[in-house]
């Protein structure tokens, strides 16, 4: 059967409309008191969903109230995605009376509703958790990453590479993790650092296998937040020695981790065939 998918599927009957007279309302009026073109009522007409009862004096053929009210109940069904082959059988069971369509409307409905506004509840989750890139209140985010912690670094974060697809990605991701979630990528960090630190401060060399394995647990972790290949963790390396921000970071766990750090993943990455210096972020 032929859909009329191209009415807006927000067209509802409105409050206050007219009354219908003895000799009810012609196609033209019929369509406007309901909210649906006179296309849709032909095609109805056609099909034999609803078809208007009633003649003028003149011949003309008119919706009764009735006629109406079945438009009205058809557009109810439709809102609620039943198919017009599928509306034309509920409304034409003999079996079925009015107040039983209009219980089994409601019902529909009220479910309707309920699952929207679900959806909408899920939605705004979603767009705080993109808002901050993470489900954590500041409190939390002190808690699990220590009193250092600043929670106006994801903002800035935000302001500077929001427009990527790895913040994209990332926002994503973290959307989905919770608080426990969030205590294990802390711990994970922070046992990265004392090893890193440990190394460097033991003069281990870039490209041993020790230092190799310290990188790639590095590219793992960054891997955590997006898609992390080692062209990517190259160009990272590059930014740590590169802002004075990193640098104080990473200096504060051991005295020149920064440029041992950068030069491990330099080391690694040649490993896998990339050329640090040259390697861009795409």
């Amino acid at each position: 059967m032929q859909s009329d998918a191209h009415e807006p599927q927000s067209a509802l009957p409105t409050a206050g409309a007219e009354p219908i007279g003895p000799e009810g309302l012609t196609v033209g009026r019929a369509a406007a008191l309901v909210g649906v073109s006179v296309k849709t009522l032909h095609h109805w007409d056609a099909i034999g969903l609803v078809r208007p009862s009633g003649r003028t004096w003149a011949g003309y053929r008119v919706y009764s109230g009735d006629d109406v009210s079945r438009i009205h109940r058809v557009l109810v069904y439709r809102e609620l995605g039943i198919p017009l082959a599928e509306i034309g059988r509920i409304l034409d069971d003999p079996a079925t009376q009015a107040r039983d369509h209009l219980r089994r409307q409601r019902s529909q409905l009220v479910e309707r509703i309920t699952r929207m506004q679900k959806m909408v509840d899920a939605v705004d989750r979603m767009l705080e958790a993109s808002r901050t890139g993470m489900r954590l209140t500041p409190e939390q985010q002190v808690e699990i990453f220590g009193a250092d912690w600043q929670p106006a670094w994801v903002e800035e974060a935000e302001e500077r590479w929001g427009e990527s697809a790895q913040w994209a990605q990332y926002t994503e991701r973290a959307a989905e993790m919770t608080p426990e979630d969030w205590k294990g990528v802390a711990a994970t960090t922070e046992a990265l650092n004392a090893d890193l630190g440990a190394a460097c401060r033991a003069g281990v060399a870039p490209g041993s296998d020790d230092a190799n394995a310290l990188a790639e647990r590095h590219r793992a972790l960054i891997s955590t937040y997006f898609d992390c290949p080692h062209a990517r963790q190259a160009c990272i390396g590059r930014l740590y020695v590169s802002e004075p921000g990193y640098a104080e970071y990473y200096d504060a766990i051991a005295p020149g981790l920064t440029v041992w750090l950068r030069d491990i993943i330099f080391a690694n990455a040649k490993t896998h065939g990339v050329d640090p210096e040259s390697a861009t972020w795409e």
